[in-house]
């Protein structure tokens, strides 16, 4: 799976330093991916929320940090919409990013 964009993670983690490994191992893990459905995201991502269109909202370092991103499934690119503090996502509206 392609992730557009590893800057954004990248420009997170220098401002909040402690979620510098768990995005590392997120970007690992999904550049390694190869889902074909949501349904296959879910059985390895339990705690990821699905929202529509293909937008997942993932819990980052003990629900700490949010991530959203959206996935093309057949294309296999997944493309990040926001990242935050638990706090700053709870004051955007996920479902119209």
């Amino acid at each position: 799976m392609r992730v557009i964009s590893r800057k954004a993670l990248r420009e997170f983690w220098i401002k909040h330093p402690d979620s510098e490994q768990r995005l590392k191992s997120w970007y690992r893990e999904m550049v390694k991916s190869s889902w074909k459905y949501i349904n296959d995201l879910k059985a390895e991502y339990p705690s990821a929320s699905i929202l529509k269109n293909n937008k997942i909202v993932f819990n980052i370092k003990g629900n700490n940090y949010r991530l959203i991103i959206k996935i093309n499934f057949e294309f296999q690119i997944s493309w990040i919409l926001f990242i935050g503090t638990h706090a700053e996502y709870d004051k955007i509206n996920a479902k119209n990013l």
